[in-house]
Formats: structure tokens, C-alpha cells, sequence
């Protein structure tokens, strides 16, 4: 057998394999960005689901704790559960280098080499040959739309720019997404996808392959869908048309129209869900302990709580605004896509933070407006000097391209969208100061603008 050469352990008992893995991952988990835990460290861990996907191949589902580490308000985290793909071989190519975990030091895979399977273009291939394939493979269902022809033999590349997913380019024809961080139920983005291709619009790509879990719960692992080869995100855009001092109004009105159109498809899908979005008075108690919990952990932010409790009050006195509906839930310019003259909107997951239910509920289609504005903001603080003229622009352009076809205007929700944008503003402080310490003034300066002044 070459040294290099894929090995097949044999299913093990939890216990035993872990005490191949649990070293291993507990220092290797914390170092990976799509990881939640990364300020605390891994107190518990332990194997939920074991698959040997192929020979060489493991899929595993595993619990991480953190007991005993008390959160903003008193409260104690519960554990996460996982999605690994994790290869074993002898030795190492080097060219997988960077996907080494480690080597096994006990257990049943003692004096092997342990690595992030998804870095291996042949581990790649044939995740892709299982979803071409409808099928189980224990307790994992893989399952396609056979309308939609998917070729064999499609070279796979991994997505360096990674969040809270991994994702996987083949062919540059079709990118599959693998959730990392799983939680039970239907991902929404597998289930808004789907329900907006039944409605025809053609802004959000259409799943193509997907695969879930029956153990130890339902829930979704990874979808498929085509790959926009010649689109470049919004982001990207935005800060070309501000590094070659171009306007960007033009492009931000047709976005604003085309999350318009996305908004009413929503609405036809989940009839359900709508009605008037009603008690804005919980909304303003949520949006109020969220703004707690952050300066709870971000003091910079203190000095501007009673301005900003003055937004959120608002939201007593201001009129209920738009039904409620099914929205993006994480809007901003890195979730939309331009290929040729039209945009796309992709990542239906919503905040990873949250919980799937929390996400799937019925929401102000604000929310989604005012993340999208926070996004012009964010650009137009990428270059020195900075160009708060730029974002205006945008802003006002956007709002009346959502205007035009929406049949209302943001711009005349002046109460809904303050305390909208100021409560995105307060997640962006506590995003920034936990994971992108030197970008905490980019937010910090709309706090001081929406707690002061209250634009």
C-alpha cells in the first residue's frame, strides 16, 4: 500500500474514538473562523453521529461545551454541535498541509494522521458523487433535484475567504455549501431557496443537491446550488466604485429594487407568516436587552446606551410599518451578487448566532433594508478620508429603488428604521470587538451618530 494511501478504521464505539480525536479537536476547533466558541475554551466534548462517508473518509457530528462559563446576564451557554469531514491516512501529503489536524496519539486511529477531508480534492469529488447519487449513508440522506443534470468528474476547489461555512467550488459551475455549525430542523438556506424557485423568481439561485441528518436529530448538513462564475459581490463592487471614484447610485437602486422583488416573493411563499408585524413593544424590549448584553461586554459602548434606548422606545409611538414576513435576516453588500446587469441574492442562513427557529420566524422586511444601509456605511469607511457623502448616496438610492417597487418607502419609517439600523449597529459593535478588534470604530461611529443625533 502506498504511504499515502487513504485508510478505512472501522466503526469504534464514541468513547474509543474520541480518545483518538478529543485532544486533537479540542485544540484544532477553537483556531477555525466558522468555530462560535473561540473566547471560551472547550470544556466538553464528545461524538454525536459517526459515518464513514467512504474509505478514509469520516463524517462526524460532535457536541462542544463549554460548561461553567457564565455569559452577559448571568446566563450559562449550552453546547454546539458540529459538521466534520475528517480524513486519516499514514502520512500526509504535502500538499494537504494545511488541512493537518494532527496525529493520533491513542484509540483505535493511534499513529495516524488526522485532516480537514474537505482541503483533499479526492475526499471533494466524492462528496460530490454521493449527491449526484440520491441515497443513505447511515443515518446521512443525500437528495437532488433530477431535473437539473449534474456532470461527473468536476475538479473541486475549496473557498479560502471562509466565515461561518465551508464551501466548495466544482467546475466553477456549482458551489456546495457545508454547514458547520448544525442546529435541528430545516436550514432556511435550503428551504427559502426552494420555496422562491416555486414562486419563479430567478434572484436567488436554486438548490440542486442537498443532504441532512435523521441522527441525532433532523436537521441540514449541505446544499448545492449553481455557481454565478462571472459575478462579483456587492462588496467587492463597492469598493472599486470607491477606489476608482465612481458613482454607485445607479447599482444601488437597481439593489434596492431587486431585494424588493426577493421581499414580495417571500411573501407569496410563506403566506403564513405574515400579518402585521403588531407588538412593537416585545420588539423594543429584545432590541433593549440586546443592547445590554453588549455593553455588558463592550465598554466603549456604555457612554451611548440611554441614546440609543431613546430608538428603540421610539418603536412604541412610531406606526407597526410593513407586515411581517419572511426576510434574508443578514443583509449586507457581501450576500448579493452582480453577474452581467443583474444581482442575486445568496446565504438565506440569516445570523448563525441566532437560533433556527428565531431566524425562520416572520420579521419587519426593515431588518433587511436597514442591514443593506449599515453595508454602505461599512464601504464608504474602507478608504481615508472617509466618504460619508458616498454612503448617503447609495442610501437614498437604494431606498428608492426598494420604493419604486415595493409600493412604500423606507425613507417615511423614519422611527422603524433608526431603531432597526441601531440595533444592527449594536451587533456589528459586538461582532467587531470579539472577532475584528481594529473595525470596532466603523459601527462605533453610527452608534455615535444614531445615539446622539438620531438619524
Amino acid at each position: 500500500m502506498p504511504k499515502t494511501a487513504p485508510l478505512s478504521p472501522r466503526p469504534a464505539l464514541a468513547t474509543d474514538l474520541m480518545a483518538s480525536l478529543g485532544a486533537l479537536l479540542r485544540q484544532w476547533l477553537p483556531r477555525q473562523r466558522w468555530f462560535a466558541g473561540k473566547d471560551r475554551p472547550v470544556s466538553e466534548l464528545g461524538l454525536l453521529s459517526m459515518t464513514e462517508l467512504f474509505p478514509g473518509c469520516l463524517h462526524l457530528l460532535v457536541h462542544t461545551g463549554h460548561g461553567g462559563v457564565p455569559m452577559p446576564g448571568g446566563t450559562t451557554p449550552a453546547g454546539d454541535c458540529y459538521q466534520l469531514f475528517l480524513g486519516v491516512r499514514k502520512h500526509l501529503a504535502p500538499r494537504l498541509g494545511r488541512a493537518l489536524i494532527g496525529r493520533a496519539e491513542q484509540g483505535p486511529l493511534a499513529g495516524l494522521t488526522v485532516y480537514d477531508a474537505l482541503h483533499d480534492p479526492r475526499s471533494a469529488q466524492l462528496l460530490l458523487e454521493r449527491l449526484r447519487q440520491p441515497g443513505t449513508a447511515g443515518p446521512l440522506r443525500f437528495e437532488r433535484d433530477p431535473s437539473v443534470p449534474v456532470p461527473t468528474g468536476l475538479p473541486p476547489r475549496l473557498l479560502e475567504t471562509e466565515q461561518s461555512n465551508s464551501s466548495l467550488v466544482y467546475g466553477d459551475e456549482f458551489i456546495l455549501k457545508v454547514f458547520r455549525r448544525i442546529q435541528p430542523g430545516v436550514n432556511p438556506d435550503l428551504e427559502v431557496p426552494v420555496a422562491l424557485a416555486g414562486q419563479g423568481c430567478s434572484r436567488v439561485p436554486a438548490p440542486v443537491a442537498w443532504f441532512r441528518t435523521a441522527h441525532p436529530q433532523e436537521a441540514t448538513l449541505g446544499v448545492l446550488q449553481p455557481y454565478l462564475r462571472d459575478a462579483s459581490d456587492g462588496w467587492a463592487l463597492a469598493l472599486h466604485a470607491l477606489a476608482s471614484g465612481d458613482d454607485f447610485t445607479v447599482q444601488a437602486h437597481e439593489l434596492g429594487r431587486a431585494i424588493a422583488e426577493v421581499h414580495l416573493a417571500l411573501a407569496a411563499a410563506f403566506p403564513g407568516d405574515g400579518g402585521t408585524h403588531g407588538d412593537n413593544g416585545s420588539m423594543a424590549a429584545a432590541m433593549a436587552e440586546r443592547l445590554d448584553s453588549a455593553a455588558h461586554s463592550v465598554p466603549a459602548l456604555r457612554p451611548f446606551v440611554p441614546g440609543l434606548r431613546s430608538a428603540f422606545g421610539a418603536l412604541t409611538t412610531c406606526d407597526s410599518g410593513p407586515p411581517a414576513q419572511r426576510v434574508h435576516g443578514d443583509l449586507h453588500l457581501g450576500q448579493v451578487l452582480r453577474a452581467g446587469r443583474e444581482w442575486f441574492v445568496i446565504d438565506f442562513e440569516g445570523e448563525p448566532s441566532r437560533p433556527l427557529a428565531e431566524r425562520c420566524t416572520a420579521q419587519s422586511p426593515v431588518r433587511d433594508i436597514a442591514g443593506m444601509l449599515r453595508s454602505f456605511d461599512y464601504a464608504a469607511r474602507q478608504r481615508q478620508p472617509w466618504r460619508p457623502e458616498w454612503a448617503r448616496r447609495c442610501r437614498e438610492a437604494f431606498c428608492g429603488g426598494y420604493a419604486a417597487l415595493a409600493g412604500w418607502d423606507p425613507r417615511k419609517k423614519h422611527g422603524l428604521l433608526r431603531a432597526y439600523e441601531t440595533d444592527r449597529a449594536v451587533y456589528e459593535v459586538l461582532y467587531e470587538a470579539r472577532h475584528r478588534p481594529d473595525w470596532l470604530p466603523v459601527p462605533m461611529a453610527a452608534i455615535e451618530r444614531l445615539a446622539v443625533r438620531g438619524d
